[in-house]
């Protein structure tokens, strides 16, 4: 869920160097101007982002990938909007797109972990507004459904759904090798990250 901040000295909309300062540490997105501070996450959705930026983050380091990011740190897509995505990831090779306080847009994974009250955002709004941004690929998982979409960005710079195959296994372009199967995002408790060090080999 997520709630309308007023924005800065009363009614005006703000600049996005007046929100990156005035929201410091807060879990909150920039929207043409105005401030959407985002609501506390859930127990499975907050599990979930640890998780997967957990696994993530080991694959890439083992293989000197790039770097995941998490909230509350802002991925700018450079059309007047600035989002907080549960997890994102930035080649290597894209290190010059870090700041201090956000990432300058495009970034090579985005990850949304859906809610009840962020669905139709997460499918709308968000969707369009990372591929406009050319965000590489963008999955969205929704826990609570059990039901994951994995999005890639064409050479017409529009998303085409990847299957997952029979399998219903989690690769990415940008992660190369990583092989994530879906089941484990449903696992109750989920898998530990020893785990799943020892499953892909890592040891």
């Amino acid at each position: 869920m997520s709630t309308q901040a007023p924005p800065l000295e009363g009614v005006r909309s703000i600049s996005f160097e007046e929100y990156l300062e005035a929201y410091d540490g807060v879990h909150a997105e920039w929207v043409d101007g105005r401030v959407v501070v985002m609501s506390p996450g859930n127990r499975s959705q907050s599990r979930l982002t640890r998780f997967l930026s957990g696994v993530l983050q080991h694959w890439a380091e083992a293989h000197d990938l790039g770097e995941v990011f998490v909230p509350p740190f802002a991925l700018r897509l450079g059309n007047g909007v600035a989002r907080e995505p549960d997890v994102f990831f930035l080649r290597g090779d894209r290190a010059g797109q870090v700041h201090g306080t956000y990432v300058q847009a495009p970034a090579d994974l985005v990850i949304e972990i859906l809610s009840p009250s962020s669905r139709g955002t997460d499918r709308g709004d968000k969707f369009y507004e990372y591929e406009e941004a050319g965000n590489s690929e963008y999955w969205l998982i929704d826990p609570e459904r059990e039901v994951v979409e994995a999005y890639r960005l064409t050479g017409r710079g529009q998303y085409e759904r990847r299957d997952v195959g029979v399998q219903m296994v989690l690769t990415s372009d940008a992660l190369p090798g990583m092989r994530l199967p879906v089941e484990w995002l449903w696992q109750e408790p989920l898998p530990k990250l020893s785990w799943v060090i020892q499953e892909w080999g890592l040891i």
